[in-house]
């Protein structure tokens, strides 16, 4: 199969909800490291929710780049954490343990609300316990509201380095 055509594929079910889904805080959410195969699965799931009002750059870059930013700066640099439920992965979280900077956090569209999300920030908090820093867009009102709820802090408005629009950081210290 060609790989952009699986792509499409996994974007097509990435929209999906899942069949049969269990409780979000059972034990049927398995968080793991990131392995070789799962870069596909990562990348819908970044680019689908990217593409998401608010959420990513006024003119999102093609799947394929977010590919090769994965396989080129998130995996190299980043201890990345994909949650799995029954097979598939739901999610991801790229941490720079170093810089102390959660610089990722997707959950698919299907399963937001679920607490997914909550697991992943959950895990961020126990790899950097002295504390981390994110940003996102005010426009991704759900996010600024899951990370307020979560206990981080706004503290500071800046333009992004690579697109140049309004993004807000946000800091979590135990």
């Amino acid at each position: 199969m060609h790989p952009l055509s699986r792509r499409r594929r996994l974007l097509r079910r990435d929209a999906q909800p899942l069949r049969g889904e269990a409780d979000p805080g059972d034990a049927a959410l398995n968080l793991r490291a990131f392995r070789a195969g799962d870069e596909d699965a990562v990348a819908a799931i970044w680019h689908a929710g990217a593409s998401l009002p608010g959420v990513g750059p006024a003119v999102l870059p093609p799947i394929a780049d977010l590919c090769e930013r994965l396989r080129l700066d998130l995996v190299p640099h980043c201890r990345i954490v994909v949650a799995e439920r029954a097979g598939e992965i739901v999610g991801f979280a790229a941490l720079k343990l170093e810089e102390r900077v959660l610089d990722q956090l997707f959950v698919r569209a299907g399963v937001l609300g679920g607490g997914i999300g909550r697991r992943l920030l959950d895990e961020a908090k126990r790899a950097m316990p002295e504390g981390f820093t994110l940003f996102t867009r005010p426009g991704n009102t759900r996010a600024c509201r899951f990370y307020e709820t979560a206990g981080l802090r706004r503290f500071r408005t800046d333009i992004h380095p690579r697109f140049g629009d309004t993004i807000v950081f946000y800091g979590w210290t135990p």
